[in-house]
């Protein structure tokens, strides 16, 4: 089976208007694995972007890997093949290599004819706007992606931003383990235990965010002050290897086994984030890098949702 690159790109917050252009210096740069969502209202754009690439010649289907996520009003098992087929036609693919359950947060369904992306609002022009969960059990949203691998709409399926009991509950009862598991880490949140645990049972992490604040600057979920990147443990070894701060950091991502999605617009600095792969980090880099650890989670349902969408929601304790 293909394996996914440890080094991806990722699509959040890539305004729709520069999809087509940042693809192709993607592409053009090295890059193969691209993370897509629905809720990250561009599917339709990073698809043109893909057949811009194909169509040049610069890649095949075959080469790329094309990850997208289920977002929480699709999470009934009526509507997940739903809206893994809208995700396929917006990005004008036969199937995806990956498909994750988004968040482990089921909210009421939105039809894709009322509004897409759902976003997390019920109803946005409702008095008071909020969101509201759903009763739907995690394990019928799973069994439900699991027929998008039978369908062959899907290669793997997988989940994100699950905790330690949630992953032990899915592979109790899981027909087709989860291939992914994608969560925030980065030094200042290493998430050792949680990254460990799916190792022991044979899943891939991938991590987003893994340069840590910098994603969250120009939403106000972060400060230049949280930014990892000026860290003297960090400075100090960029320095040793002649390396920027951010490659050392995204470094350590890919040394610790994790595969990472970082996002850059530039097309240097796409460059510069996939120039990893000609140094090595020491155990004692390795360690003090890890040594940073804050547990500061910058993407948290539990802070973001009762501020932003009137519920308190924490996924996390």
């Amino acid at each position: 089976m293909k394996k996914m690159p440890d080094v991806g790109f990722g699509l959040w917050k890539v305004d729709s208007a520069d999809c087509e252009r940042v693809i192709l210096d993607a592409v053009k740069a090295g890059y193969r694995h691209f993370d897509c969502a629905a809720d990250y209202a561009n599917e339709q754009a990073v698809g043109q972007g893909i057949k811009a690439a194909i169509d040049a010649g610069h890649v095949t289907r075959e080469d790329l890997w094309i990850t997208s996520k289920l977002w929480n009003t699709f999470h009934h098992p009526d509507h997940v093949q739903g809206a893994c087929q809208k995700s396929l036609d917006d990005l004008g693919l036969e199937y995806l290599d990956l498909y994750l359950i988004h968040f482990p947060i089921a909210l009421e369904y939105v039809p894709v004819e009322k509004r897409y992306p759902p976003e997390w609002l019920l109803d946005p022009e409702a008095e008071t706007p909020r969101m509201v969960r759903a009763p739907v059990p995690l394990a019928d949203t799973w069994a439900a992606m699991e027929t998008l691998v039978d369908k062959a709409m899907v290669k793997q399926i997988g989940v994100c931003n699950y905790n330690s009991g949630l992953l032990h509950d899915l592979m109790s009862y899981a027909r087709i383990k989860p291939a992914v598991l994608q969560i925030e880490a980065h030094p200042y949140l290493t998430q050792d235990n949680l990254i460990r645990l799916a190792g022991d049972y044979g899943i891939k992490v991938t991590a987003f965010s893994p340069l840590g604040a910098l994603s969250y600057f120009e939403i106000d979920m972060a400060k230049p002050a949280d930014s990892i990147l000026t860290e003297e443990t960090i400075t100090e070894i960029a320095s040793a290897h002649g390396k920027t701060p951010a490659q050392v950091v995204l470094k350590w991502g890919v040394q610790r086994g994790t595969a990472i999605i970082p996002k850059s617009s530039n097309a240097g600095r796409m460059a510069e984030n996939l120039a990893i792969t000609d140094f090595d980090l020491t155990d004692d880099q390795m360690a003090a890098i890890s040594g940073l650890n804050a547990n500061r989670r910058f993407n948290d349902p539990g802070v973001f949702c009762e501020a932003a969408f009137g519920l308190f929601n924490p996924i996390y304790d």
